[in-house]
């Protein structure tokens, strides 16, 4: 499968890209890069320090995970996956416009605040963290996708199968094919197209409700769209 990429063609396989996870060392970014990379897919972990990216790597088991820089892992790669705590977003995006420019970066960040009744959405001014880094980036083709997996179950090595669809949104019919595509590299998941960018504030907001869910079961539930 190849993608046209802002002026330039990835011509690769979807098993073949590489995939840059920044913010890579949280849970949520090694849970993903762990599975990416046990799909086969050449991954790097990016991070603020090369250091710390580069021991997460190892941590991982090594092989086709190498660990960078965040520029470094973003300039790499062929795709980009967004993951960094929501404090640190808008700030991550501006510093990295150059070596986004011309990727297809996935923004899986939930801006979430927590209290004593529980996780509730934060107001965004764009909508969403996605409209957010589409802002940002005007360069790159974003697409929302991977709010709703658990980290516990990614980086759980017992578990083989991960029972979820990912909703998978954007305003490039390539680009979120690709992401579908990708997101089915992990055995069991199923990527699934569920609107434009301007619907991901609702996406985003569902992983409260998600929160509130393993909270009262003790679970790690993830969402599956019937009949399609």
């Amino acid at each position: 499968m190849a993608a046209e990429q802002g002026s330039t063609t990835v011509d690769k396989d979807v098993a073949d890209l590489i995939v840059a996870v920044l913010g890579g060392t949280g849970d949520q970014g090694r849970g993903l890069a762990h599975r990416l990379g046990n799909a086969g897919n050449p991954v790097i972990i990016g991070s603020r320090s090369e250091e710390r990216a580069q021991t997460a790597a190892a941590e991982l088991g090594g092989g086709g995970i190498r660990g960078m820089a965040n520029a470094d892992a973003a300039r790499e790669a062929d795709v980009v996956v967004v993951a960094v705590p929501w404090e640190g977003h808008r700030d991550l995006l501006a510093s990295l416009t150059g070596p986004l420019a011309g990727k297809i970066v996935i923004d899986c960040v939930n801006p979430m605040g927590f209290d004593n009744r529980g996780a509730y959405p934060l107001p965004v001014p764009e909508g969403s963290a996605a409209q957010q880094a589409a802002a940002v980036l005007p360069d790159s083709r974003v697409v929302a996708a991977f709010h709703h997996v658990s980290a516990v179950v990614l980086l759980d090595p017992k578990i083989e199968t991960v029972d979820l669809d990912v909703m998978v949104l954007g305003d490039d019919r390539q680009a979120t094919d690709l992401v579908q595509a990708l997101a089915a590299r992990i055995p069991g998941v199923r990527g699934v197209y569920a609107g434009r960018l301007r619907n991901s504030g609702q996406v985003e907001a569902l992983t409260c409700n998600l929160v509130s869910i393993n909270r009262r079961y003790k679970a790690h539930a993830g969402l599956r769209v019937t009949d399609i």
